[in-house]
């Protein structure tokens, strides 16, 4: 079970660039299914938000080890799609995320830090 994620999330499309960021979209999604097939992802979940006056249009929810997913994203396959959705939407970014064990693991460390500091 995946114990980290990648958060990709992105806001409003650049005007003038729709066509070119549905492309980039499919492209990523395709990428995204390489990397589950080759087993270097467990897996990845792609999201539209409605519009709800926030800056996230929507996301893709990647799920992994936490080596492996680091080591994606110095690839520069990864590296070339990350600048390309920088340059197509607004308020792009990719943000680690912890899931399961490695949230619990997190989550005692903040337990007793609170008990540390109180």
């Amino acid at each position: 079970m995946a114990d980290a994620g990648l958060f990709v999330g992105w806001g409003s499309v650049v005007r003038g660039r729709e066509s070119q960021s549905l492309e980039l979209f499919n492209e990523f999604l395709g990428y995204c299914g390489g990397l589950m097939e080759n087993g270097e992802i467990e897996s990845f979940e792609p999201v539209f938000l409605e519009p709800h006056g926030g800056d996230l249009a929507g996301f893709v929810l990647i799920r992994g080890d936490a080596d492996r997913l680091a080591s994606i994203r110095m690839s520069d396959e990864w590296i070339t799609h990350a600048t390309r959705g920088g340059l197509m939407t607004e308020n792009f970014g990719v943000v680690s995320a912890s899931m399961g064990e490695r949230l619990e693991r997190e989550m005692a460390v903040y337990v007793e830090q609170i008990g540390a500091i109180a």
